[in-house]
């Protein structure tokens, strides 16, 4: 029998983990389960905290004790499949997610996720076989037909898979924009009309789309885009478009809008593979390049490597995406090169106090916007950098480009090949196995010592 003053510690664990007071969460579950290791419902509670934590080694611990003391309760076998995805486990977080099914059929959500498990293997063939039926058997559950829309987009069926990420705006984290101008509907013709494209996610998808709208203007439509500050200057003068500005007003001369990852569906039809639009010619300032030249003159002789080391601090999926800036230091040791730190976000501290900065010349941290960044990226030799907006920024100037990506990559780069069709100057850099950054940069370090050589 479990005595009182325990079950208070275990009572205020779980109140502190509901409030968000993960401190004291840690502390709670620690003291309890060392008294009382063979509660199932606390292991599987501090591996889901592990894991909101970004410590997935830890919680693939915790979820594995607490699988191993009830191997058929609900919530556990959530939990542990939930980190097994994470880690790259595919084939066991499948299984697991069969077994909950069998238990309680009303778990929707396991069926997106096993659609997910096999897109992360790099079987989309698989991963779409699976879903496609499931999308018109379960339509209350949008993540179903979400995680089509990724395998369909990694199989490079574009016209099927931008459609099928319309099931985005029935998730709680979209909500269509408060506009005063109808929404363009698919077939809505748009020959002689003014559309307004509004802005969706991250920089990286601004760049990546705004591709789109050359061949949206060929079709006759007067483009006016709405685009965050950091891009404005970058993208302003890029063909197609007649006005861009940070926001709309009800006066302006608009006849519907768009939102930016619906372009595609206004150049591929429903059934249509595609072929991959060439990437954004985007607008580097006078001003820009003439500050790039100033910040790189002193090292106009050396191989110049500008690197990036992370995304969003912000974006859910950054633990997995992005390594720290020491992972490019054995660089530095490669005769004749000079790195550059192209990074600017809240990871730029480390950086800068642990001496990095001697052997990685700082030059974003000044910068004002992404024209300053993609002003300093031409003046490079080469860019390596983690999948984030400065990829697809490098990869659309044309800048030899090489990504490092973790082993679930994002559909633009597949998960195989060395290539992207969206991206020709680029060179791809896999992690071999999960988690494993030591493979990749290993491998980035060899073809950099090659690259430097064959540039004499």
């Amino acid at each position: 029998m479990v005595d009182k003053s325990l079950i208070d510690v275990r009572t205020a664990a779980v109140e502190a983990h509901k409030a968000g007071r993960f401190d004291d969460a840690l502390t709670g579950y620690a003291e309890y389960l060392t008294q009382q290791p063979t509660d199932a419902g606390i292991w599987t509670n501090l591996g889901a905290l592990y894991r909101a934590l970004g410590q997935h080694q830890m919680g693939r611990t915790a979820q594995t004790r607490a699988f191993t003391l009830a191997p058929d309760e609900k919530g556990v076998l959530n939990n542990y499949a939930n980190i097994l995805s994470d880690l790259g486990d595919y084939a066991m977080s499948i299984e697991l997610r069969e077994k909950s099914l069998a238990l309680d059929p009303t778990h929707l959500m396991h069926h997106a996720m096993i659609g997910r498990c096999y897109r992360g293997m790099g079987d989309y063939d698989a991963a779409i076989a699976y879903l496609t039926p499931k999308v018109d058997e379960f339509p209350q559950e949008p993540e179903i037909q979400l995680q089509l829309a990724f395998a369909q987009l990694g199989a490079g069926h574009y016209g099927a898979a931008f459609r099928s990420y319309d099931a985005r705006w029935l998730t709680e984290e979209m909500d269509n924009p408060n506009v005063p101008f109808p929404k363009w509907t698919d077939g809505m013709p748009i020959d002689g009309k003014s559309i307004l494209i509004l802005p969706e996610q991250g920089f990286g998808d601004m760049v990546l789309l705004s591709r789109f709208i050359p061949l949206i203007a060929e079709k006759g439509a007067k483009v006016r885009l709405v685009a965050k500050g950091p891009l404005l200057r970058l993208l302003d003068g890029v063909e197609g478009i007649d006005w861009i500005g940070k926001s709309a007003t009800k006066e302006d001369p608009v006849d519907m809008w768009i939102s930016l990852m619906d372009l595609p569906k206004l150049v591929y039809g429903p059934t249509e593979a595609g072929n991959v639009p060439p990437p954004t010619v985007l607008n580097i300032p006078a001003d820009s390049a003439a500050r790039a030249k100033r910040l790189t003159a002193k090292h106009r002789d050396m191989f110049k490597v500008g690197v990036v080391w992370s995304g969003s601090a912000t974006y859910k999926g950054n633990t997995f995406r992005s390594f720290t800036h020491r992972e490019f230091l054995p660089m530095a040791n490669v005769p004749n090169v000079q790195l550059f730190s192209l990074y600017k976000g809240p990871f730029l501290e480390a950086f800068q106090k642990d001496g990095s900065a001697a052997l990685m010349v700082d030059t974003a941290s000044t910068d004002r916007d992404f024209a300053d960044c993609a002003a300093t990226m031409r003046e490079m030799d080469l860019i390596i950098t983690s999948d984030t907006a400065t990829a697809h920024i490098a990869g659309s100037l044309g800048v030899p480009t090489w990504v490092m990506l973790h082993w679930d990559s994002f559909w633009v780069y597949r998960h195989s090949g060395e290539t992207t069709p969206w991206y020709p100057s680029m060179r791809l850099f896999r992690q071999p196995k999960p988690q494993d950054w030591q493979g990749a940069f290993d491998a980035a370090q060899a073809a950099l010592v090659n690259e430097v050589e064959a540039h004499g």
